[in-house]
């Protein structure tokens, strides 16, 4: 991998209305120099969830353009595909469900995010669900990002870029891939 434009990376959540495009806006307003993110998912809802809007305008990420979409835009490897150099999955559905064969053959990962909007107890819980759903996946970007992506050969990177989704949430820990220092 070589650092001559940004890394493109893809989250993927079945619906893509919570936690891919919570991804997308985090890793595009913390990391933008070095990546670009989009988000997709298998089955979209058609709209991002309200909520999610909601958080990232409080915390004053951005949200324009965002939008839920189907993976099918980038997997088809036509003229308005982006070349994807990652793609991670942050739910369990899309963790199990047969992916496309993606043009370049991009390192693949499954970081394990709860579902936010599946909280059902209440307003306070629901927004306590995003928050935790978003902490979660700003840590895992920012540990993502702070590894020598251009440097490593390309198993050390996935090993690397899979351990993040074993990352204890409550900590900066991620447990080293095996042959890594």
């Amino acid at each position: 991998m070589t650092p001559d434009a940004p890394f493109n990376v893809l989250f993927l959540y079945t619906g893509n209305s919570a936690r891919s495009v919570l991804a997308e806006s985090i890793m595009n307003c913390t990391h933008g120099d070095r990546f670009r993110a989009y988000s997709a998912g298998s089955d979209p809802r058609g709209e991002v969830h309200p909520k999610t809007i909601e958080l990232l305008r409080r915390l004053n990420f951005p949200t324009e353009g965002l939008r839920s979409k189907s993976w099918d835009e980038f997997a088809t490897g036509g003229k308005t595909a982006v070349p994807l150099d990652f793609i991670i999955t942050v739910c369990d559905d899309a963790a199990g469900e047969t992916c496309p064969v993606w043009p370049g053959h991009p390192i693949t990962a499954h970081w394990g995010i709860e579902d936010p909007a599946a909280e059902k107890r209440g307003e306070m819980w629901e927004r306590a669900a995003f928050l935790r759903a978003f902490h979660h996946l700003r840590n895992r970007i920012s540990v993502f990002a702070a590894l020598p992506v251009d440097k490593l050969e390309r198993t050390s990177l996935t090993a690397e870029i899979r351990a993040i989704g074993r990352l204890d949430d409550t900590t900066a820990s991620v447990p080293k891939a095996a042959g890594t220092s």
